[in-house]
């Protein structure tokens, strides 16, 4: 069995008699075990897929199945299904069987996508490489020896590696689209409140956005379509009409671009994607699409501003694992106090532990105002540019990453190194604006690479039509 880039092509094949939904979930069964030492999946939902994969072969059969029939989708180990454990990568959430199903997931299910399993992360979404995880390293399909990216590079692995047709990530500052860049898939980073968080482990509450990883712009058209929209559970999403994005994916128009400047000359871009990006900018200017360069002098305050702000909502969110309500908790504690030093000293990683110390000290009462308070004026800042960027132009345009994946091991000692390389994808998770990863070819070593482009809010029909042209 060949691998599939789209759901059109299993649909076509179920619909001629050519494919079962039983026989393709043995396949993706076949494909995670011989896949094994890539460390993809955190765990692989056997009996709820096939128990799923027959009655929705019924329903195909009978003409009565949703819009994702025939889609095998892993999810993010951060998103809760009922019945199903769910650790967000960390000893501290392990064994916890959830309750509940998150929004995405109600909705996959009721559009009759089949989820295979829980997919390997950052522990609580905290990292950029998939080192992080109470699993272990997840390994990149191009090179074993290469980080996948994270925080969803289980997610990202599991779609390059032929192991399930799509899958769903979740996006804070980076965590679709960078993952997906390291490992040549198509990741989308929808407008901040396009689709419910409920249900999804928070890591920082105003930032995280779930968003797929795909093969095909298609298939990533049709899952926004079916995930986003208001939710009862979550006062943070929009209300907006969702439009038919699949509908709209030949809606293509010239576009005027923007090259964000110091993104392209910036030293810390590897030369192989840059020559590849401005291959890209000279192709979109013969096909007629106007770019123009400009500077973003606000470049330099990125980083600083996302880490402040994600660490203080992570320091809050991180709370409530205590070893007391619920998560890991120490059986040798002589009081109270102890029993919450040592269940969450023992639950948490070091990345994590980093995160929430980072975060509790910016928050603390002497600190407040000079770093939390003006990382939120920096974001007002960066909202307001990027909002006055868009009245000129319909697109942007920048690098995902400043490099090809590297190696496992090469930057997890080196923190600043890990958070500087996510300059490139925190700008429209500050601003809250739509953006997406797209593959650009592989360098000379045979790995992928990658370019990003940004839409106005809620303006994901554009970016969705556009990047189909593109990649055609």
């Amino acid at each position: 069995m060949k691998k599939y880039s789209s759901l059109k092509e299993i649909q076509a094949l179920i619909s001629q008699k050519q494919l079962t939904l039983p026989d393709l979930l043995a396949y993706y069964f076949k494909q995670i075990k011989d896949k094994e030492h890539l460390n993809a999946f955190n765990e692989v939902f056997f009996y709820s897929a096939e128990v799923q994969a027959k009655a929705i072969q019924q329903k195909i059969d009978e003409g009565t199945a949703g819009k994702l029939a025939g889609m095998v989708i892993g999810i993010k180990d951060n998103i809760c299904y009922k019945d199903h454990v769910v650790t967000a990568s960390s000893k501290m959430l392990e064994g916890f069987v959830s309750p509940y199903s998150s929004t995405v997931v109600e909705r996959l299910l009721q559009e009759d996508a089949i989820i295979i399993g829980r997919l390997n992360c950052d522990e609580f979404a905290m990292g950029g490489s998939n080192e992080t995880s109470y699993y272990g390293a997840v390994k990149n399909a191009a090179n074993p020896e290469l980080v996948p990216g994270g925080s969803s590079g289980g997610s990202a692995v599991a779609v390059q590696a032929d192991m399930c047709l799509s899958a769903l990530g979740t996006d804070t500052g980076g965590s679709v689209r960078q993952p997906a860049a390291f490992c040549g898939q198509i990741g989308l980073k929808p407008t901040y409140g396009r689709i419910s968080r409920y249900g999804v482990i928070a890591y920082a509450s105003s930032f995280d956005q779930v968003g797929p990883i795909t093969s095909s712009v298609e298939d990533a058209a049709l899952l926004l379509q079916v995930l986003a929209g208001a939710d009862e559970h979550d006062s943070t999403v929009s209300p907006l009409a969702v439009p038919d994005y699949p509908a709209h994916l030949n809606t293509y128009k010239k576009q005027k671009i923007a090259v964000l400047k110091e993104t392209i000359e910036s030293d810390a871009l590897d030369p192989e994607i840059k020559s590849a990006i401005l291959a890209s900018i000279e192709k979109l200017k013969a096909d007629g699409h106007s770019i123009e360069y400009v500077s973003f002098d606000l470049l330099d305050y990125l980083v600083p501003a996302y880490y402040i702000l994600t660490t203080a909502e992570a320091s809050s969110n991180l709370s409530r694992y205590d070893g007391v309500h619920y998560g890991h908790r120490n059986t040798e504690a002589k009081s109270l106090n102890e029993l919450y030093k040592l269940s969450r000293a023992e639950g948490f990683g070091e990345e994590v532990k980093r995160r929430i110390l980072l975060g509790t000290f910016v928050l603390s009462a002497g600190y407040y105002d000079a770093y939390y308070q003006k990382a939120q004026q920096v974001r007002r800042l960066i909202r307001e540019k990027m909002d006055a960027l868009f009245q000129d132009y319909d697109l942007i345009l920048s690098p995902v990453a400043p490099t090809a994946a590297f190696k496992i091991g090469d930057n997890v000692q080196d923190a600043l190194v890990m958070y500087m390389a996510d300059i490139f994808t925190v700008l429209p998770s500050l601003s809250g604006n739509p953006a997406i990863a797209l593959p650009l070819g592989n360098n000379e070593a045979g790995l992928p690479l990658s370019i990003q482009f940004i839409a106005k809010h809620f303006e994901e029909d554009q970016l969705l039509a556009f990047s189909q042209a593109f990649l055609k």
